[in-house]
């Protein structure tokens, strides 16, 4: 298959970013009949990290298999936030880690530093312990804070919560990339987009160090219920905004007392 015929092949089935696909394929398939399977699959809608079985997010390369939420671009507004933060010898935990790229990204460069990251979706965990494991990264497979080590309690610095935030009712009109073919759990949050917040909110003081920061991304019309959810868990929250993503990241700190 030549690149030209790929192309319009692509641009055929709607991919706005065709000629940069197109090679990202090319370069990955290892033989004809493989790298025409992999053509099928994008062009029948499957997202392209899945087809390509990895993600580019941060500048890091992080393995991604079927139904794995894909690490969006838009959340290096939180990574870059996270990282502003954290110290060596500090102790990260992300919790609804996906692949563990947010808390690969975050970590990276830090001498010391703990990543500990859960899932509760198992073929994520598997994405994420391999993603993790040149890092010395722990993976847990559980709901939230339920596997988390014990020790951690009250000593981590950075706690990563890219929680689901999408309303249910809203779910519908997302693309068909994310809403067919990620996880559900992924992307459901109840219906104000903030029923996994409101569990996280609940316990995030207790495992966060004095003056240990929460970071969690919120839509804009939830940033206020979402400072209101933190507030009353005992954190001080902020938003942090990027207009041109239009991202909005909120920073919720415990008192040094």
């Amino acid at each position: 298959m030549n690149r030209v015929a790929l192309i319009t092949r692509l641009r055929a089935a709607g991919c706005v970013f065709a000629e940069e696909e197109a090679d990202q394929l090319l370069a990955a398939g290892s033989d004809p009949a493989a790298l025409e399977s992999m053509v099928a699959r994008r062009v029948a809608g499957a997202p392209l990290e899945h087809v390509l079985g990895f993600a580019e997010f941060a500048g890091v390369r992080v393995a991604v298999t079927d139904g794995v939420f894909v690490p969006r671009h838009r959340t290096r507004l939180l990574t870059d936030t996270a990282r502003g933060l954290l110290r060596d010898g500090g102790t990260v935990l992300d919790l609804c880690c996906g692949t563990g790229a947010l808390g690969l990204v975050v970590a990276r460069g830090f001498r010391g530093v703990r990543l500990v990251a859960t899932d509760l979706d198992p073929a994520a965990v598997g994405c994420a312990r391999r993603n993790l494991s040149g890092v010395s990264g722990e993976v847990f497979a559980g709901d939230l804070f339920a596997p988390v080590p014990d020790d951690l309690r009250g000593r981590v610095d950075v706690l990563l919560a890219n929680v689901p935030y999408v309303p249910t009712a809203e779910i519908a009109y997302l693309p068909a990339e994310f809403r067919v073919h990620e996880a559900r759990a992924a992307l459901d949050g109840g219906a104000d987009g903030l029923d996994v917040l409101r569990r996280v909110a609940a316990e995030a003081a207790g495992w966060l160090a004095p003056g240990g920061a929460l970071l969690t991304e919120a839509g804009e019309g939830q940033l206020g219920t979402a400072h209101a959810l933190l507030r009353a868990g005992g954190l001080r929250p902020r938003t942090v905004t990027d207009a041109r993503t239009e991202t909005s990241v909120v920073v919720a700190v415990r008192d040094l007392t």
